[in-house]
């Protein structure tokens, strides 16, 4: 073999070896970090609401990876020792307080009334602190307050829970806000919609850190239906096009929700109801909530403009038209509408649709 071939012989040999030995090193640190028992910290404070901080606790706890049947170390950090009170009246002690916490690999900051978190300076500094050596910190419903009061959501595509959409966007004027998506993924930051979604949010990182089975073990465990596909989300559906609020109750004996149902391009609303007020003046105090700002679920900054009207002894009815932020045309309905052999009773019904979608109801 000539010289010149050996030496090139012997330097493919050498970088084979090298990558060979590269290949294996990151394979280790691999199963490495698989084997790791991660610390999932979970911030609790008066009013935190329950399946916020609950949701993630139940999944993260039922995770059993192939190599090792705990991967996650779960517990519980408020601002001092005392027992927290929970936005529904639930007592919880506090695993550890800021001051004695371990140092989390997973930091869990969940919504509620958490206005106390945010005007904590401990708390805050806290939450900093941890963060900056953290994995991961996953904020779930308006727990991402907290984190856009910390600094943390700058330039980064963010979401929390459908009421509270647009008052995301004042406080994080620096992050994108969608209405989309159960959860939004940066990397180290994640935050996730309303309530349920803090689950769908822990089994997105059980997936990321164990694999999809590993997650749907943990899913199946808990007998959560998890379609991680799914595009159910509160804050796109229609009805944050209709009113939440209604001041009718002055002129019926009841008011009962009957119906809520649709999807992102239509919904409708019923609600059965008993009195002496005609059907023309239960109209009138339906319509009221229409130009009344406050009792708009979601702030949306939608005007309802009346089209035409139609009223009898028996029923009465108004058709009227509205434009959504991205400027699409809207067609919306109000009646009510007598139930038959029943004195005094009436089925009250407001629905929106969406002019031309493709798949959405027509609101007539």
């Amino acid at each position: 073999m000539k010289k010149a071939a050996v030496v090139t012989f012997l330097s493919l040999l050498c970088v084979s070896y090298f990558v060979q030995s590269a290949d294996a090193q990151q394979l280790s640190a691999h199963e490495d970090a698989q084997q790791q028992t991660r610390n999932v910290a979970i911030l609790i404070f008066d009013g935190v609401q329950i399946i916020d901080f609950t949701g993630p606790y139940e999944t993260f706890g039922h995770t059993y990876s192939a190599t090792q049947t705990m991967p996650f170390n779960i517990y519980t950090v408020a601002e001092n020792a005392q027992a927290v009170t929970t936005a529904m009246g639930m007592s919880v002690n506090p695993k550890y307080t800021i001051d004695n916490s371990p140092s989390p690999d997973i930091l869990v900051i969940p919504g509620g009334h958490v206005q106390s978190a945010m005007d904590s300076p401990k708390v805050m500094k806290w939450l900093q602190d941890s963060a900056k050596n953290s994995e991961i910190v996953m904020s779930v419903c308006n727990g991402a307050f907290i984190l856009a009061k910390a600094g943390m959501l700058d330039g980064l595509q963010v979401t929390t829970t459908a009421t509270l959409i647009e008052r995301l966007k004042v406080a994080a004027p620096k992050a994108t806000v969608v209405s989309d998506k159960r959860f939004v993924d940066n990397g180290k930051i994640i935050t996730t919609a309303g309530l349920s979604a803090s689950i769908d949010g822990s089994l997105h990182v059980i997936e990321r850190l164990y694999g999809r089975g590993t997650a749907e073990m943990a899913a199946l465990e808990m007998e959560y239906n998890w379609d991680p596909e799914s595009k159910y989300v509160r804050a796109a559906l229609a009805d944050k096009y209709i009113p939440g609020r209604y001041d009718i109750q002055s002129v019926t004996q009841s008011w009962v929700p009957v119906d809520r149902s649709g999807g992102v391009d239509h919904w409708e609303s019923k609600w059965s109801t008993t009195g002496e007020a005609s059907p023309a003046d239960l109209l009138e105090h339906l319509e009221a909530s229409f130009s009344h700002s406050d009792y708009f679920p979601r702030d949306r900054n939608v005007k309802w403009v009346k089209q035409s009207e139609e009223k009898s002894s028996e029923r009465a009815r108004s058709l009227w038209s509205f434009d959504d932020e991205q400027g699409n045309h809207w067609r919306g309905v109000a009646s009510i509408d007598p139930v038959a052999g029943q004195k005094d009773t009436y089925i009250a019904t407001v629905k929106v649709n969406r002019l031309n979608a493709e798949h959405s109801s027509r609101a007539e």
